[in-house]
């Protein structure tokens, strides 16, 4: 693998989000992108955030969040929609130990039936960011869980984080940000370290059914610190994008894909060069139907604020022009779904003066976008963590934290629009 290129950043902050009617912004476009949106009862309590939205082969939208207890900890859960109603909800995880943060927050993974796979990160100690991921398993769709089992083997009381799972043969591949080379004492200070070796690293291994841990590699030696990390699987085999972090601090976002059992050297999604001397807290996002594949990321190139989404039709290997889909002020925040027929929905914040916009446009692969809609107004505040989207047939869920004290998740659920011919960006967008 080849030796290519994170300082300990500083972080944006997230927003809380309330829901809106529907409402699109550009009257050219001859279709919206969803349609009867409608609030859902939310099966999180008081107390919950960091939803996480999947979708299992066999269509089902299921979510995971963090909830307090009255004891001071926490536990992670989990619930699936039926009918357009979430289940009852179930338990994956609980303790006082958990690292719960805004940015870095758990993920569910459905590898069909009843075996579904999530992640949690565990404090070990020590300083601040000294925390471990966590991986467990259900084979009976939520009702018992295995015990954990830590991916990276390093033993350091570091930063491990920003997690992405996806399927791996019979396995589960996880991919992490990974801090062993950054290794802090007791009071969360940086130790003496060789010069050009405190840098956070991007690696990853499978999980088995059985617990055990195989196919573990180093992806990327530098890469940036917090920004989450997006991984999906195509016919060809695992595609994962992150944001990268060269000698002269560009932090665009970088791509690596497994060709014929090897990982491949990392490669560019575009040419943002966006020079920035800390993490901006905006990692990319990744949606998968076969080879065809869009990329959703944030930028600040040239100080300049855009979301980009771009198309892939051979697993990632090739990109096509990226299309810009915000309004002019956005903050970032990308999510990203494909849609039935090859389109991509695309999900940011918005500025809009003291306010942020959670915001939605239909992309066609050849560049069409048509109108914007609003699905929730927002307010800054990190504790409203990152909206998700998922699509199941031709319904869209949607899910947030509503910050508050105590906070709350709430979701919504929309029908996918008509697919109708999309209009034209904007010149110049």
């Amino acid at each position: 693998m080849p030796m290519r290129r994170p300082s300990l950043a500083w972080c944006a902050a997230a927003i809380p989000l309330f829901l809106l009617s529907a409402a699109t912004v550009e009257r050219r476009a001859p279709m919206a992108p969803l349609a009867e949106l409608r609030l859902v009862p939310s099966p999180a309590p008081a107390g919950s955030a960091e939803p996480h939205l999947a979708t299992s082969p066999d269509g089902v939208v299921w979510m995971s969040w963090l909830e307090q207890r009255a004891n001071g900890g926490h536990a992670l859960r989990g619930a699936r929609m039926e009918k357009g109603r979430w289940t009852s909800p179930f338990t994956i995880a609980e303790g006082d130990s958990f690292f719960a943060n805004w940015a870095d927050f758990p993920t569910l993974l459905l590898r069909g039936g009843d075996h579904l796979v999530a992640h949690y990160l565990w404090k070990t100690g020590g300083g601040t960011y000294a925390y471990e991921v966590r991986l467990v398993q259900s084979l009976d769709g939520g009702r018992t869980w295995s015990a954990p089992v830590v991916p990276h083997r390093d033993g350091t009381p570091t930063e491990h984080g920003f997690v992405s799972l996806l399927p791996s043969g019979d396995g589960t591949r996880a991919v992490w940000l990974d801090g062993r080379k950054a290794v802090r004492d007791s009071a969360g200070q940086q130790l003496p370290v060789p010069e050009g070796t405190a840098e956070m690293t991007l690696r990853t291994t499978v999980l088995s059914v059985d617990g055990t841990l195989t196919d573990e590699w180093e992806l990327d030696p530098r890469v940036c610190d917090c920004c989450q990390t997006a991984a999906v699987a195509t016919p060809g085999g695992a595609l994962v994008a992150y944001r990268d972090r060269s000698a002269e601090e560009i932090r665009d976002i970088w791509l690596t894909r497994m060709v014929d059992g090897r990982w491949s050297e990392p490669y560019p999604l575009h040419g943002d060069g966006w020079t920035i001397a800390g993490c901006p807290v905006n990692g990319p996002a990744l949606a998968a139907a076969g080879d065809r594949v869009a990329a959703a990321w944030f930028s600040g190139a040239r100080d300049t604020s855009r979301v980009w989404v771009a198309f892939s039709d051979d697993g990632g290997a090739r990109f096509g022009a990226p299309v810009r889909v915000d309004e002019g002020d956005p903050l970032g925040r990308a999510h990203v779904v494909l849609l039935p027929g090859g389109d991509a929905l695309v999900g940011w914040l918005e500025a809009r003066g003291k306010e942020a916009l959670f915001q939605v446009r239909r992309v066609a692969g050849d560049g069409r976008a048509g109108p914007v809609m609003t699905v929730a107004r927002t307010a800054t505040a990190r504790s409203s963590g990152f909206p998700r989207i998922a699509r199941a047939g031709d319904q869209v869920i949607v899910a947030w934290t509503e910050a508050g004290k105590p906070s709350q998740v709430r979701t919504a659920i929309a029908r996918v629009a008509p697919g109708a011919r999309s209009a034209a960006p904007r010149p110049g967008r």
